[in-house]
């Protein structure tokens, strides 16, 4: 059998990990240039570390996170206004960039990857088996499977389902991330990951290892539409706010190096048509808000492997089951996070305050369990082999990057 998979994220290259250890044939293509470092800071655990661990990835991974226990809000001068600590609520996260769980999970691919690619064009014959699909470098691919694993802004979905406006709902919000490698600024910004909010605008930051921090914005906005030049926008919205964002938006890289993009989740009525299907964002983004994205997407992928594996030839009831398993968990992820969106970036001057007597409220005698149970979507595990017996787990630690 042979599969085609559109995008060499997370999604992309877990599903062509198993699917080579299942003895497919299988080819990756990526529009990025490159393999894609760099990212925000998630939270990976759940469903996600299952995965890892089936993969036999955990030990890398717990090399690569970061260590975090304490979130705190930060004014204009970097003085604390409050701090929530996360120990033992937190014991199995792993804290990590989004580009090293990416990598740790590329280096296990053995199929190759065609950087600077994508899909041209799709045919499907009616009564006929497989996918013929064109390539963007002008060669052609007759394959069994198609994989959409590319993203919010999927090229695969466009050409089978549609216009992307028909699936994006815009959560209000821009958000940007990038790295800046400064010791100064990473120094100030510490052990410690830290937020400051105004109406309408949040940043956080994350000192890395090798002297370098990771920094991520939210802006409200009521039109998703990106502004000609990501790097001006931020600096004038953020450059009068103080703390350490002065310097290190003097060193705002351009795109790919900046991350920019419209807030949004993907909602569609089926995730498959023939033998084309899609993966991890192309159908199921649930946005930073949310998080959990990293972790739905590994179990997507394994989940879509499972029911291949198991289908004996009949692709679209394998496609049907792997939707069946996965889609209640986004589904209740998302609902989450757009409940959240007043939590991780206020709109008023009262919201921040009322946001931070809830943190500090946390120090008394039972008030981190409850202030945690509101910050953590819970939904049904799809990693269970049936579709009706699911077990509720934990999502992620909400208040980070988008986890």
């Amino acid at each position: 059998m042979k599969a085609l998979i559109c995008g060499a994220g997370i999604a992309g290259c877990a599903l062509a990990w198993r699917l080579e250890r299942a003895g497919w044939d299988v080819e990756l293509v990526e529009r990025a240039p490159a393999f894609r470092d760099g990212g925000y800071m998630i939270d990976f655990f759940g469903p996600g570390t299952a995965v890892a661990e089936r993969m036999g990835l955990l030990p890398r991974l717990h090399e690569l996170r970061y260590p975090f226990s304490t979130l705190e809000y930060v004014d204009g001068k970097g003085m604390r206004t409050s701090r929530l600590r996360m120990t033992e609520d937190f014991t199995e996260v792993i804290s990590l960039l989004r580009g090293d769980l990416a990598r740790s999970i590329y280096a296990e691919v053995s199929s190759p990857v065609r950087y600077g690619t994508t899909v041209e064009a799709v045919e499907q014959a009616d009564g006929e088996a497989g996918v013929s699909v064109l390539l963007t470098d002008g060669t052609r691919r007759q394959v069994d499977l198609l994989v959409g694993a590319d993203g919010v802004h999927s090229r695969v979905r466009e050409l089978v389902f549609g216009p992307e406006q028909r699936y994006l709902r815009y959560l209000g919000h821009h958000v940007a991330a990038f790295i800046v490698d400064d010791a100064e600024v990473s120094r100030r910004t510490g052990a410690f990951y830290r937020m400051l909010t105004v109406p309408g605008l949040m940043a956080g930051a994350y000192a890395l290892r090798g002297d370098r921090a990771a920094l991520m914005f939210l802006r409200r906005d009521p039109d998703p539409a990106l502004p000609d030049d990501p790097a001006v926008t931020l600096r004038r919205d953020y450059g009068d706010l103080g703390w350490i964002l002065p310097d290190a938006l003097r060193q705002c890289p351009q795109p790919p190096d900046l991350y920019y993009d419209p807030v949004t989740q993907v909602e569609m009525e089926g995730w498959s048509r023939g033998n084309v299907v899609l993966l991890g964002d192309a159908c199921q983004a649930v946005s930073l808000f949310a998080g959990h994205g990293a972790a739905l997407a590994m179990a997507g992928a394994w989940v879509l492997a499972e029911e291949l594996g198991a289908a004996k030839g009949d692709m679209a009831g394998a496609m049907a089951r792997y939707e069946e398993r996965m889609r209640p968990a986004v589904t209740q992820t998302q609902e989450f996070g757009r409940g959240f969106v007043g939590w991780m970036a206020p709109g008023s001057r009262w919201r921040i305050a009322a946001r931070d007597w809830l943190v500090r409220a946390a120090a008394l005698p039972g008030g981190k369990r409850m202030l945690m149970k509101s910050l953590t979507p819970t939904f049904h595990d799809p990693l269970t082999e049936s579709a009706t017996d699911r077990v509720a787990v934990g999502g992620s630690s909400s208040g980070r990057w988008g986890r």
